[in-house]
């Protein structure tokens, strides 16, 4: 794929690969499980034949992938909206990177919105540790998705490190193809966002010149994303019990799954992306001298305190907000009816909560890190404003 490097092993399928991959892919009763599951008045037959028509993966995405995920905006949202396209600029393709809040949906619909503003879709990162099914890696890989190798032993992580590096770089600068990921390794549960230095790091390890230099060469442009409903609180708010429970708790595959199928069918009201400038004039002003540690931190609060100024407040994050602080700060922002929809929201996501003998307390302690998961953002908010 390139003169120095086989990214095959993590990389999106070649269009020339594509119908092969499709024909495999349709005869899987997985995949054919999922799709009933998520569309269940679907005919099969004629999905399927609709699917072994397309081309290759950018048709895919515009037309299969944009159908599918206009059905379930239409289902589960209350209206997908993104603003900030005009820092695009059509010359430039962009490492997009985010809060993460769902598994799937992120990188989805903000490929979605790009496709309705007429924009390239981008490639996208997925961490090997989802990838649970033989057919689920051939689904992303086939729908322009490349792979992060995560859990590796230390003596093979640095060199899968610089591998994604490369890759990476390679998708922007040869390609020409935008990439998206995370700006963490996982979701950050409490929604308390922090772009991880590991992760400016693996981006700099391709190039030659400083980390600075490196991470420019990508085009990095924060992207803030904002679910006014998070189907997966109360999923989230039973780890951090499980995990206060029991400190050594690491979640299944089964729980993953759970969490994408929750993700994926559940409402999720207003979804705001907002693209903020690419950081590359604000990596200019970094001290050439600098340690590099300290070029680290600083590249990390640029794409924090752009996600965190761009957030999209809902009520239900006003609201939260004034609970867990137990004041009335932003009393103007809501109504009395908007808090006891909140109030009531909050508790029957708890009632979905699958525990053998939870206490009063467990609950009171799941009810608290639901608050937070959604007085976080504007918190994150207030406190970028406060630095003027």
């Amino acid at each position: 794929m390139s003169d120095q490097y086989d990214f095959s092993d993590i990389a999106p399928f070649d269009d020339k690969d594509f119908k092969n991959k499709m024909a495999e892919l349709v005869k899987e009763p997985g995949f054919e499980h999922a799709i009933k599951y998520i569309m269940p008045d679907v005919n099969y037959g004629e999905f399927a034949k609709k699917l072994l028509s397309v081309p290759d993966k950018d048709t895919f995405q515009r037309e299969v992938m944009k159908e599918f995920l206009n059905m379930l905006a239409t289902r589960t949202t209350s209206g997908i909206t993104m603003g900030g396209i005009e820092n695009i600029e059509s010359d430039k393709c962009y490492t997009f990177m985010s809060n993460h809040r769902d598994i799937v949906l992120d990188a989805s619909f903000l490929n979605y919105c790009l496709i309705q503003h007429n924009l390239p879709t981008s490639e996208i990162a997925i961490g090997n540790n989802l990838l649970i099914f033989d057919w689920i890696t051939d689904l992303v890989k086939i729908n322009k998705s490349f792979i992060v190798m995560r859990n590796l032993p230390m003596t093979k992580a640095l060199e899968a490190a610089k591998h994604l590096s490369a890759y990476i770089h390679y998708a922007i600068n040869t390609k020409h193809q935008s990439v998206w990921i995370a700006q963490r390794e996982g979701r950050a549960k409490d929604s308390n966002d922090r772009t991880q230095e590991s992760l400016i790091k693996m981006l700099a390890l391709k190039g030659d010149g400083s980390v600075a230099e490196n991470v420019k060469d990508i085009n990095v442009m924060p992207v803030a994303i904002s679910y006014e409903y998070d189907p997966n609180d109360y999923l989230k708010a039973t780890e951090f019990l499980m995990r206060r429970l029991n400190p050594s708790f690491k979640k299944s595959p089964h729980d993953d799954l759970l969490s994408m199928e929750t993700g994926l069918i559940q409402p999720k009201g207003h979804v705001h992306f907002q693209l903020s400038p690419c950081i590359n004039s604000k990596i200019e002003t970094i001290d050439a001298n600098a340690p590099k540690a300290d070029v680290l931190k600083q590249i990390c609060g640029f794409i924090d305190d752009a996600i965190h100024s761009s957030y999209r407040i809902y009520p239900i994050n006003y609201i939260a907000y004034d609970i867990i602080h137990k004041n009335s700060l932003f009393a103007e922002q809501y109504t009395s009816d908007q808090v006891k929809d909140v109030e009531a929201y909050v508790e029957s996501q708890l009632d979905k909560v699958r525990l053998n003998d939870v206490s009063a307390l467990d609950r009171e302690y799941m009810r608290e890190m639901m608050y937070t998961m959604y007085a976080n953002p504007l918190r994150n908010k207030i406190s970028v404003e406060s630095k003027g």
